[in-house]
């Protein structure tokens, strides 16, 4: 059963730690080692069979006590039955896909899904017989229609990476969930602290602990969170596989979640003020961020999500490549970068890629990620690099 809810900001510092203990550690130490031994054959009998239940000590690949600590505080955040950790983002949404698919089967994934998500289907699971189709993610309860007997899941993203359109959680995993399909949702943007999408009909949700949950650019992690229905499932396939995540990853994980709801709260007021600012710039056709009315699905957003992160996107008017690049070299206060989620702020040009439509806008498309700098600083290192845009300047 999902564990009980507890209020936000106890569950962060309280969860994922010994508690009375005299003595004991703030933090948990980092924990290292691979054999874990017994004192008499029925006891390791006994951990084997139950190796595949999060809490059970039996070999190191299968987890340790930080590692369960952070499955469990992942669990409460999320409202799960159950949490897998990864070696990264990328392996949880992999991992989690490959637990459902099978030769013939068919997978629905919306169309503004991560680039690896795409990469991944197009690739490993079309050489195993796997027929991926993509969809409008803005097709609601209407998904029912393309849902065929040998369709295994449905993968989505809210919001969709690059383009932030915000689909309709509840409508889209009620469909599946009436078909008898599992629906899959990457809420990596969102965090626990914004949108806890098990409770909105998800049956799982997958997310990069790289970013927002561990916060400061130095762990590379992911996560699986599922219903009872799928959660011992997913957990063998992540060991059949050999997925492991390491001792000081697991450490700056927990430690990130202690702060999560604190950063949390400036990125959404930070990344608010600067989209706001960006959007009355002359070189601005448009700002795509989930809390502004004229984003596709902000009424979903304003319904189901809580709040909003620093990460958006600006639709410059229509310039060349070329002024993009030295535009975003001009940049001091914002680096270069494919991850986001940590402490600092970060620009990327970003190419949408569509299979089911066309991407209709014609301006260039940049992602701002919006660190803890102050506001007035990266606001005055746009304004000077913000006329490399003008067409005056090509």
């Amino acid at each position: 059963m999902p564990h009980p809810p507890a209020p936000l900001a106890d569950a962060l510092v309280q969860t994922g730690r010994p508690a009375r203990v005299e003595g004991r550690h703030v933090n948990l130490p980092i924990e290292l080692g691979s054999t874990m031994v017994f004192d008499s054959l029925a006891a390791f009998e006994a951990a084997r069979d139950a190796r595949y239940d999060s809490g059970t000590l039996y070999y190191g690949r299968y987890g340790n006590t930080a590692v369960f600590e952070l499955e469990q505080a992942l669990a409460e955040l999320e409202q799960a039955a159950g949490v897998t950790l990864t070696s990264s983002g990328v392996a949880a949404i992999s991992l989690t896909l490959m637990t459902f698919v099978r030769p013939g089967a068919h997978l629905l994934v919306a169309d503004h899904v991560y680039g690896n998500t795409r990469a991944f289907c197009d690739g490993v699971l079309a050489r195993m017989g796997v027929e991926t189709e993509y969809f409008d993610p803005m097709i609601g309860a209407s998904i029912a229609g393309l849902i065929r007997d040998t369709t295994c899941a449905v993968m989505f993203e809210a919001p969709g990476s690059g383009t932030f359109e915000v689909p309709d959680i509840p409508a889209i995993a009620g469909a599946a969930r009436a078909a008898g399909v599992p629906s899959v949702l990457d809420g990596t943007w969102a965090t626990p602290v914004n949108c806890r999408a098990l409770r909105l009909g998800v049956d799982v949700v997958v997310a990069s602990l790289s970013k927002y949950l561990s916060g400061h650019s130095d762990c590379m992690m992911g996560m699986i969170a599922s219903t009872t229905a799928h959660a011992r499932d997913i957990r063998k396939t992540v060991m059949a596989v050999g997925d492991k995540t390491g001792g000081q990853e697991v450490f700056l994980a927990l430690r990130g979640l202690r702060t999560l709801k604190l950063r949390m709260a400036h990125f959404d007021a930070a990344g608010r003020e600067m989209a706001t600012w960006l959007a009355a710039q002359p070189q601005v056709k448009r700002v795509l961020h989930p809390a502004f009315p004229d984003c596709p699905g902000h009424e979903h957003w304003k319904r189901d999500f809580t709040g909003a992160a620093g990460l958006f996107a600006v639709v410059f008017h229509p310039c060349s490549d070329a002024q993009i690049a030295a535009f975003v070299d001009a940049l001091h206060h914002f680096g270069i970068g494919v991850s986001w989620g940590g402490y600092e702020s970060l620009v990327l040009p970003v190419t949408p890629q569509r299979s089911a439509g066309t991407w209709a806008e014609d301006g260039q498309l940049v992602r701002f990620n919006i660190g803890l700098e102050e506001t007035a600083s990266l606001k005055a290192d746009l304004a000077a690099a913000l006329p490399l845009l003008n067409p005056a300047s090509e």
